[in-house]
This record gives C-alpha cells, structure tokens and sequence, in this order.
C-alpha cells in the first residue's frame, strides 16, 4: 500500500523553485523527511494537503489526487504545523474538542476523544489550563494532540521538536514513534535533524533544494559495518580507563581511533576498533581484564545517517574535482 505518492511534482515561484520534478513513494509507518530550511518540506506538505497548488506533476494521498480531492484528504488526514497558533486564552480541551468538532465528530465523541488524546499525550492533568501559560513543550504536545484527535490514517508532523530541550525531544520521538505502533497511524515527519529520524523512522526521505537525494529505509542508510564499539569504565588503577585501553590495544596492534575524532557521541569515551577475525574480539576482551577496568559495551557499530551523507558528500565533491581536471586537462 502507498500512502503518499507524486510524480515529477514541481513547485515554483517567480524566483524561486521549491520543488524541482520530485518523485517519490511513501508506504505505512514512520517516514521522516529531512532536508535543510528551504528544502522544500512544508511546500511538499502543503501540496499533500491540497492547500497549495503544484506548478506540474501530480500527488495523490491515501490514492486520492490533492488536485481534486483536497477536502477528503484534510478528512483523513492530521496536521501538525511547524509554526505556534494556538490561542493563548482558552484551554487544551476547548481547542482539541473546537478542532474535533471542525474535523466532523459529533459533541460527544469529541469530548470523549479529547480527553483519550490529551491523555496518550500527556497533558491530561494540564488539559484545562489556558495554553498561553502552557511552557514550549507543551503546546508542542497539544499541537500534535490536535492533529490525532479525529483518528486520521496519516499524520503530518512539521518540525515537531523545533523550540524543545533534549529530554522534550526524546519525549516527542516517543510519542511519534506510539502514534504507529499503538494506533496504527502512518506518520510522515520532517526535521533537520538526522540524528532524530535515525531513532524514530522507518524509512527516511532526503530533499536537497526541492530535489531527492536518497529515499530508503533507515536499515539501508545504518548498516552495520565491520568496526567495534568499545566502551569501558575507569578504575583506580587507571583513572582514564579509556586512554588506557586505546594505548593497550594499539600496542597490540590493532587499529583503532576514538569516537570523538569521527565526531561520534562518546567525546572520547567510546574507542572504534576494526575487527579483523574473532581474534579482534578475544583481544579487547583480555586486554580489558588485565587493564582491571569494566566493559561497558563492545557491539559492531552501524553508520550514522550523517555519516553517510558526508561521505556522499565528499563522493560528490571528488567527482567534481575529478571532472574540472578532466576540462582541464582537454583544454
């Protein structure tokens, strides 16, 4: 099943294109859709909607065409926008149960969803405090509250941690990535943020300049690779366990380089090494035992999204590289 599809979709302005003949298909579960501000993913998402008009190509939602059946989207579809609107002076039940009743739910089953909504979000104590008083996470939780209200097959979330500390960002993800797995709604999320769409999607979408770039599953992107993930604690003897264990393990003759030299989390806490035979493995593992330290953690590392890109990067800018010598050269 396809839950979002376009064609050759284009979006331009007299001086700008935001999307440039973008093709993609998005199945059911957590798909995010990253790119940098300007990409074009709330062009993308307004097209979705049917509440912008694309300049050529088609999209069609839940197999409907935004062109023609704009209304019928918006019915079986959540939107949480990247931009704060709520109104300051009213609660989050008033709100969430106006935008039920808007979406068509009779008075009943909107007070009733309203309170199941504000309840799996977290606001059920806090739903009937003015949401002016209400602090950034919060209202960020009744935007998305707002959005699943009517119990719509698909939810487009816009930026949904914009404005939110570490611990409001872990505590979104998690919400978004329930919104699948307890109810069954397929989520298309977007952010800059690669890190965030790592842990919570099942497919990741990437538009560069309203362009794709890469669409393929999350697995695809993080595969794992053949360098270990080794992570110790410290002892008396060896107050920088670390340090020691990465001078150990080189006299061994392995190769190995820290985690915050490939601007990997760990700031240094947390050694690469590559793995050549099972012999590696035996040899961290005796090496950590004579050290006197604890071993944490020692697993096969998976690329990082961010990581992929850069080398993609770096790929792209070779080839450039490549190309102008190639002119040169014939010149």
């Amino acid at each position: 099943m396809t839950v979002i599809a376009t064609e050759s979709l284009s979006k331009r302005y007299p001086r700008v294109t935001a999307l440039d003949r973008l093709s993609l298909d998005i199945g059911p579960g957590v798909t995010g859709l990253v790119g940098a501000n300007g990409a074009g993913k709330s062009t993308l998402i307004k097209i979705l909607l049917g509440l912008s008009p694309a300049t050529e190509g088609r999209a069609a939602v839940l197999g409907l065409d935004v062109a023609t059946h704009g209304s019928a989207i918006r019915e079986r579809v959540g939107y949480m926008p990247e931009h704060d609107a709520l109104p300051p002076d009213v609660s989050a039940t008033e709100f969430v149960v106006h935008m039920a009743r808007m979406s068509g739910l009779p008075p009943t089953a909107a007070r009733e969803r309203t309170a199941d909504t504000l309840r799996h979000v977290g606001l059920y104590e806090e739903r009937y405090r003015p949401i002016g008083g209400y602090s950034t996470g919060m209202k960020q939780r009744v935007k998305l509250a707002q959005a699943l209200v009517h119990d719509p097959q698909l939810v487009l979330l816009d930026e949904p941690t914009n404005g939110l500390d570490p611990v409001g960002r872990d505590e979104m993800l998690g919400l978004i990535r329930r919104v699948h797995t307890d109810f069954g709604i397929s989520v298309l999320v977007t952010s800059h943020l690669l890190g965030e769409l790592e842990r919570t999607c099942d497919h990741v979408v990437v538009i560069d300049g309203g362009k794709l770039l890469r669409s393929s599953s999350t697995s695809d992107f993080t595969q794992t690779t053949t360098t270990l993930a080794v992570e110790v604690t410290d002892s008396d003897a060896h107050p920088d366990g670390t340090a020691a264990l990465r001078k150990a393990l080189g006299a061994a003759g392995l190769t190995l380089h820290a985690g915050e030299e490939q601007g990997l989390p760990g700031a240094g806490h947390i050694l690469l090494v590559e793995a050549t035979g099972e012999d590696t493995y035996d040899t961290i593992r005796d090496t950590v035992a004579d050290l006197g330290v604890g071993l944490v953690r020692m697993e096969q590392r998976r690329h990082h999204i961010a990581e992929v890109f850069r080398e993609s990067d770096q790929s792209a800018q070779r080839i450039q590289i490549q190309q102008k010598g190639a002119g040169t050269d014939g010149a």
